[in-house]
C-alpha cells in the first residue's frame, strides 16, 4: 500500500461570483517530488493557499488529510506547525537583514526572553552547508543574487522542520545554472524523505525530477500522471492543461522584412554608482521593420540593461552612443523623448515596473500616452475606457471589465495590459525584456501571436528571453551578449543552441 502524505478530497472555493476550485482531489506520496501544472488562473495557487491555512477552514469545502489525520488549519502557522512550508514566487525575505535573521524571523532561538546569538549563527551555518550555501551567516541577504535567495528560503523552510515543501515557480526568475542547482536539491531532500510540490510552467523541469503530476484546468482536476509507470510527453501535458492540441508550440510567421527602422552604433553605458566601471562596450546593432531579433546571452550580461539603457537611459550614466530611427538621429535622453521617438519598452519586471497593480486596467493601458485621451489636461474618461476595452478584446484580456484591479489578473493577463500600453504609445520598435517569464503555455501562444502580429503590421520587435528555445522558435536574427558585448549573430537558419552557448563560452 502506498504512503500518502497529503491528500485533499473535493476541494471547491468560491469567490463572489466566480469558482476558483470545483471539487479539486489532490495526492502527494511520502517522499516524492508531485509537479503541479496548469494555465495561469487554472487554480494552482487558490489550491495552495487553501492548503497552507491562507484560505482558513471553513472558507472552502471538502476535506485535507495529512499524514492520515484530517486537518483544519486557521492559518500559516498552523500549517507550518505541520511542516507544511510554502515559498511563493515572491520571495518573503528582508534585504536588509542578514541570512540568520531571516532563517529564524518569526521562529527565533530564545533562551530566558532573549536570542541566542551563537546558536543562531550556529544552526545558520548547518542549514546553509545543506542547501550548498557557503556565505556567512551575517551576510546581508540583499547582496545576494536571486538563484542564492531561493536557496536561503530552502534552508528557512528546513529551520521549521519541513515535512511537505510547496514551491511556487522557484527557477521563473533564475538562470540554467541556478535552476540546475535548485533542482537538484529538491532531489536531495527527496532522499532524506522530503517530499515537495512543485508549481512550474517550466515543463522540461517536470521530466527531470517529478515522481507526479496532477494537471489542473479552469478549477479543476483534469489527470494525475505517474511519471514512472508510464512515458509522458510535453505534449500530453500540454494537451491536458490547454484542452486541446498544440502541434506547434510558437505560431508561423511569414517574415516580410522591410527598411532599416533602428541602428544602434558606437554604444557605451557605464554603471550607476561606480562610475568606472563600464557595463556596455561599444554595441552596434539594427532592426528592420517587419523583424522580430533576439538577445541571447545569461544573466548578468547586460541584456537589460541595454534595453534599458536605450529606453530613455532608464539604466546608467555616461550613455554614449548613437541611434537613428527610421533614418534619422533621435534623443533618448529621457523616456518620455524616448517614446515620442517611436520606442517602447516592456520590462521583465511587470509588477514593479511595469504595472501599477493597485489601478485597473483601463489607468493602466493609456499610462503611456495620456496626451490621446485628454482635453486640455483633464482625461476624457468615456475616451480611456473605449481605448482600454478595445485592447481588451484584441488581445484576449480575460476579465469581467476594464474596472478590474490589475492585482487580481493572472500574471499571463497583466503581461497582456504592459503590452497594451505600449502599443497604445503607438511605437515603431519595442523593445520586449523576458515577455513570457512566469506565463503558462497556453498564454505564451497568445504573446507570441501578438509578437508576429506586430512584425506583421511593420514594427520592429527586439526580443530579450532567458529561454533559447524561444528565441529560435521566435527570431529573424539572433544576436549574443556576453559580459556588455555582443560577441556574435546569427540568422534564423543558422542559430542553434549549442551555436549561441559556444558563442557565450568562448568569447
Amino acid at each position: 500500500m502506498e504512503n500518502i502524505i497529503l491528500e485533499m478530497r473535493s476541494i471547491t472555493k468560491t469567490f463572489p461570483g466566480v469558482k476558483a476550485l470545483d471539487s479539486v482531489n489532490l495526492k502527494v506520496r511520502s517522499g516524492e517530488i508531485h509537479a503541479l501544472v496548469g494555465e495561469n488562473g487554472a487554480g494552482k495557487s487558490t489550491l495552495m493557499k487553501v492548503l497552507s491555512g491562507v484560505y482558513p477552514h471553513g472558507s472552502y469545502d471538502g476535506d485535507i488529510l495529512f499524514n492520515n489525520e484530517t486537518v483544519a488549519f486557521s492559518g500559516i502557522r498552523d500549517s507550518e506547525a505541520k511542516g507544511i512550508i510554502i515559498i511563493h514566487q515572491e520571495l518573503a525575505l528582508v534585504s536588509l537583514l542578514s541570512i540568520a535573521e531571516n532563517l529564524f524571523l518569526g521562529n527565533e532561538n530564545v533562551e530566558g526572553g532573549v536570542i541566542n546569538w551563537p546558536k543562531t549563527f550556529s544552526r545558520t551555518q548547518d542549514l546553509l552547508a545543506k542547501v550548498g550555501l557557503k556565505e556567512s551567516p551575517s551576510t546581508l541577504v540583499g547582496q545576494l543574487g536571486v538563484g542564492k535567495q531561493q536557496l536561503v528560503e530552502i534552508a528557512k523552510a528546513l529551520a521549521k522542520d519541513v515535512k511537505l515543501l510547496i514551491l511556487d515557480e522557484p527557477t521563473a526568475a533564475l538562470q540554467e545554472n541556478d535552476s540546475a542547482k535548485l533542482l537538484d536539491l529538491l532531489l536531495e531532500l527527496k532522499a532524506q524523505g522530503i517530499s515537495s510540490i512543485l508549481i512550474t510552467h517550466k515543463l522540461n523541469e517536470i521530466s527531470r525530477v517529478a515522481d507526479s503530476i496532477t494537471v489542473i484546468r479552469d478549477g479543476a482536476s483534469v489527470s494525475t500522471l505517474d511519471c514512472h509507470a508510464q512515458n509522458i510527453s510535453e505534449e500530453d501535458i500540454i494537451r491536458d492543461m490547454v484542452g486541446r492540441d498544440m502541434a506547434h508550440r510558437y505560431p508561423a510567421r511569414d517574415s516580410q522584412l522591410g527598411e532599416t527602422l533602428m541602428e544602434v552604433s558606437g554604444w557605451n553605458v557605464w554603471h550607476a554608482d561606480a562610475l568606472d566601471r563600464q557595463m556596455l562596450h561599444d554595441i552596434e546593432f539594427t532592426v528592420r521593420a517587419g523583424e522580430v531579433v533576439g538577445i541571447a546571452g545569461l544573466m548578468g550580461s547586460g541584456r537589460t540593461e541595454l534595453a534599458m539603457s536605450l529606453f530613455g537611459q532608464s539604466y546608467g550614466k555616461n550613455v554614449q552612443g548613437e541611434v537613428r530611427l527610421r533614418g534619422e538621429i533621435v534623443d533618448l535622453s529621457t523616456v518620455p523623448k524616448a517614446i515620442k521617438s517611436g520606442l517602447a519598452y516592456v520590462t521583465e519586471d511587470r509588477k514593479e515596473l511595469g504595472l501599477i497593480l493597485e489601478e485597473t486596467i483601463q489607468t493602466n493601458t493609456t499610462l503611456a500616452n495620456l496626451p490621446r485621451v485628454s482635453s486640455f489636461g483633464v482625461i476624457d474618461e468615456n475616451i480611456e475606457r473605449q481605448v482600454s476595452e478595445d485592447y481588451r478584446q484584441a488581445l484576449n484580456i480575460r476579465t469581467p471589465s476594464v474596472f478590474q484591479k490589475v492585482m487580481n489578473l493572472s500574471g499571463g493577463n497583466q503581461q497582456k495590459v504592459v503590452l497594451s500600453k505600449w502599443l497604445y504609445s503607438q511605437p515603431d520598435v519595442l523593445i520586449l525584456d523576458e515577455p513570457t517569464r512566469g506565463i503558462d503555455v497556453g498564454a505564451k501562444f497568445e504573446i507570441y501571436s501578438i509578437i508576429n502580429q506586430l512584425a506583421d503590421d511593420g514594427k520592429g520587435v527586439v526580443m530579450i528571453s532567458s529561454e533559447m528555445p524561444e528565441l529560435l522558435g521566435m527570431c529573424d536574427r539572433i544576436y549574443v551578449m556576453n559580459e556588455g558585448r555582443l560577441v556574435g549573430e546569427l540568422d534564423k537558419a543558422d542559430a542553434s543552441q549549442e551555436k549561441i552557448m559556444s558563442m557565450i563560452v568562448k568569447a
